[in-house]
């Protein structure tokens, strides 16, 4: 029996052995997954106290419940290590690490490189290799292949390789790991074949295409396509401001129409681990090919002014009520990128707080799921959402729009709210509310004793 049908019959037969590289947000679903299918798996990660924690049946991600850890863990089916050079033992490596941006905004593949060479160094005969890390079109094949094959063994006969985009959506309470079609692209006609049925045996959808180029190719159309979106309708609420329309109002309209129209939402700007930065990749890689990426860079420019935008909303709206910037007291609620996750990944929060702070405000913040923020400045904990609390600023900022909020409470007592995630609408209090786009929704009973508006330009 040749090596790929050893291996396809170990993993019909659910006795391969699989590793899986990182365990954070895409790494942990992914072991485990594995291992509630009944497959003997192992979890690799340099954090020790991650692996610790693991091992102990807790969990650190919160798609992720404890529970499927420590149930898995007793049964046997899973372990977790630091050690690398377990990896020879494994039929089929899957590779989950981080793949963030260079400070000057070109990929950083350290992380795979350092995967990359602890796998080398205990590459054998009949494995497959899987990278699901988001990264360029040609990753797999130029860099992957030729390091591995530098070890004599040859991609295709003696082990096999294949590229799978990770598809995580933290918070998602609808789609998991399970549901969530699995795009497979393998080097060769035997690689896909190996990745393909692997990944069958845990996923209900294995989607199928032609080269680990197109897989990789399609990670990076998905998240571009929510980029560019995005920075069109971020655009569209500044034009909306400056018109004095409601920018909630039209797109609510524009969704009426049942063809032609897609919903996104305005907000603060981009955050995760996707979104920000995969087109980023693309943009790179067309670079070197010397074609620009026009339509990408722009919704990107935009995207990236939008906490300055919400920071001129502050101005604005302490403006009108005679306050400076500087020395105001400012609650930002939420500091994580999206509602209902810890997760402060390139978190649009944490720029609006930075500008704030360089005007000379005074700024708090409350997260339910993030109880404290390590920045350059020092560490800073969340503060606890009370009726004083909310009193005693001049203005609070939604930036994550969590559920677990009270934002009767908030409205009850805060003077001044800007809500750039639509948090409020519908909803009236005491405070007056200052919405993305457009202009402000007064308070409850308010009266022509107020000031009069202020007009300041925005943007």
């Amino acid at each position: 029996m040749d090596q790929k049908q050893a291996l396809k019959s170990r993993i019909e037969t659910r006795e391969a052995r699989v590793g899986v590289l990182g365990l954070g947000y895409v790494g942990l679903p992914v072991v485990v997954a594995f291992a509630e299918a009944g497959f003997p798996t192992l979890g690799f990660d340099v954090s020790r106290p991650v692996v610790d924690l693991i091992t102990r049946g807790e969990s650190h991600i919160g798609d992720v419940p404890a529970d499927a850890v420590k149930a898995v863990i007793d049964a046997g089916t899973l372990e977790t290590t630091t050690e690398f050079g377990r990896l020879g033992d494994m039929d089929a490596i899957i590779i989950c690490v981080p793949t963030p941006l260079s400070k000057t905004g070109d990929p950083d593949v350290s992380f795979i490189v350092r995967a990359l060479e602890e796998i080398t160094s205990h590459l054998r005969p009949g494995q497959l290799i899987i990278l699901e890390s988001t990264t360029y079109p040609g990753t797999t094949r130029d860099l992957l292949k030729p390091e591995l094959e530098a070890t004599g063994l040859v991609a295709g006969r003696d082990f096999f390789l294949a590229f799978s985009p990770e598809r995580v959506d933290p918070g998602n309470p609808v789609y998991h790991l399970k549901n969530t079609p699995k795009v497979v692209g393998g080097l060769t006609p035997a690689c896909h074949e190996l990745a393909t049925a692997l990944y069958g045996e845990v996923i209900d959808t294995v989607v199928e295409v032609s080269s680990p180029e197109a897989a990789e190719l399609t990670k990076i159309l998905e998240n571009t396509f929510r980029a560019v979106n995005i920075g069109l309708v971020n655009e569209m609420a500044v034009i909306a401001d400056r018109l004095g329309i409601d920018i909630w109002e039209v797109v609510d309209a524009a969704s009426s129409k049942p063809y032609g129209f897609m919903r996104f939402t305005p907000g603060p700007g981009l955050g995760g681990h996707c979104i920000p930065i995969d087109p980023h990749y693309l943009a790179w890689k067309m670079r070197t090919l010397e074609y620009r990426t026009r339509f990408i860079e722009l919704a990107a420019e935009v995207n990236a002014e939008m906490p300055r935008y919400v920071v001129s909303r502050v101005a604005e709206a302490l403006n009108r009520a005679r306050k400076p910037v500087n020395g105001s007291r400012i609650l930002l609620l939420g500091v994580s990128y999206k509602p209902d996750v810890g997760d402060t990944r390139e978190s649009p929060a944490l720029d609006i707080l930075a500008l704030l702070r360089a005007q000379g405000a005074d700024v708090m913040y409350h997260d339910p799921f993030v109880d404290e923020l390590s920045l350059e400045s020092g560490d800073l904990a969340s503060r606890d959402l009370t009726a004083d609390q909310l009193g005693s600023c001049d203005a609070v900022v939604i930036t994550s729009d969590h559920s677990s909020l009270d934002y009767g409470l908030v409205l009850a007592h805060a003077p001044i709210v800007i809500d750039p995630r639509n948090g409020l609408r519908g909803k009236t209090g005491k405070a007056v509310v200052y919405p993305i786009a457009g202009p402000p929704r007064p308070s409850a009973g308010a009266s022509d004793a107020e000031p009069a508006p202020i007009e300041v330009a925005v943007g």
